[in-house]
């Protein structure tokens, strides 16, 4: 019998993807207490500040030189799904927009034909860690959505949709449907330009957590589709009966149901992303994915004409102080939070 998996590939930092995804990387940052400026109260000596990526310490400051993160850049042609699990972001964008987002929060921008933005990590907590852990993920837009107008979508934690299978020995699966829907559950819609806004294109995003020894039975999807399991968590789980270990990527069979089986030591998590591929040239340099380099030499010339927009914001790297909680604010005016948790009677 032919085994459903077609490739197994270890993960680095940066995961490998394929086609209609661009980029995958798991950040997974230990920070320390924060200080008066959110920042780690920690010495910095010896970091590359401005290209900190070594996990000295088992943490990195990325280009932040006070906040760890990510200051003002720009993108063109692609959106970013970013899946924050523990720890804040802080957005701001060269639209005006502003938000602060995480703890299970998935913020889904569309860069379309230009955006700056930044994302900063706030240690706002001043007497214990900092733990932060997001999943960014690059999803691609067709040739004629590339120009499409920037705009972001929060999915709120408390809104996204999760399911929990049990299986024939009691132990269960709980799957958070970030998007494609799964059995009974509909995820929340994506930006109007998204490939993940077409049925056809049958984009998925799913985070799987498996209870020791756990088994489900991963369904089938539409024809064409690409799929990709990550193995980020725990010591390996079983596809159809072979084995795929920690710290592994496994592209599978997508057009049939398949059976996945955590190994008997420890909870196994995994990302799943699928989709029918765009099937269109890639022409990328750094932030800007587009399809032929003319194009892409017109993003930069319009970014350095324009500044897609200028930086609205009074410095690259902004946050949104220590008391903040989670919230956004669009391009248009419009705010909008978290509805509240039901307190139980």
């Amino acid at each position: 019998m032919t085994s459903p998996v077609l490739q197994t590939v270890p993960l680095g930092m940066r995961w490998p993807t394929i086609d209609p995804f661009l980029f995958c990387v798991h950040h997974d940052d230990a920070y320390p207490a924060g200080n008066p400026q959110l920042g780690p109260e920690a010495s910095l000596a010896g970091r590359d500040l401005g290209m900190d990526f070594a996990a000295v310490d088992g943490w990195n400051m990325y280009h932040g030189l006070v906040v760890p993160g990510f200051p003002a850049h720009p993108h063109r042609g692609f959106e970013t799904v970013t899946y924050v699990r523990r720890g804040l972001i802080d957005h701001s964008d060269s639209l005006g927009a502003t938000a602060r987002f995480g703890r299970g929060d998935v913020q889904w921008l569309t860069a379309g034909g230009g955006i700056v933005h930044c994302e900063m990590f706030p240690l706002v907590d001043r007497t214990g860690p900092n733990p932060l852990e997001l999943f960014q993920i690059w999803l691609n837009l067709p040739g004629e959505d590339k120009l499409a107008d920037p705009y972001f979508t929060m999915l709120w934690g408390e809104d996204i949709p999760t399911i929990v299978a049990v299986d024939d020995e009691g132990r269960s699966t709980e799957i958070t449907v970030i998007a494609g829907p799964l059995a009974a559950a509909v995820p929340l819609a994506p930006p109007p330009s998204s490939w993940a806004a077409r049925r056809e294109a049958d984009v998925a995003i799913w985070h799987l957590r498996f209870e020791p020894g756990a088994t489900w039975e991963l369904p089938p999807a539409a024809p064409g589709t690409a799929r990709v399991l990550y193995v980020f968590e725990g010591s390996g789980l079983s596809i159809a009966d072979e084995a795929v270990g920690a710290s592994t990527a496994a592209v599978v069979d997508a057009s049939a149901p398949v059976e996945v089986r955590a190994g008997a030591e420890d909870q196994v998590e995994v990302l799943v992303l699928q989709g029918r591929p765009i099937g269109e040239p890639v022409a990328q340099q750094g932030p800007f994915v587009m399809n032929t380099e003319a194009e892409l030499r017109q993003a930069f010339n319009d970014y350095r004409r324009t500044g897609f927009g200028g930086w609205p914001w009074p410095a690259d790297d902004p946050h949104h102080g220590p008391d903040a909680d989670r919230f956004a604010r669009h391009a248009d005016g419009r705010e909008e939070r978290p509805a509240p948790t039901p307190v139980p009677a």
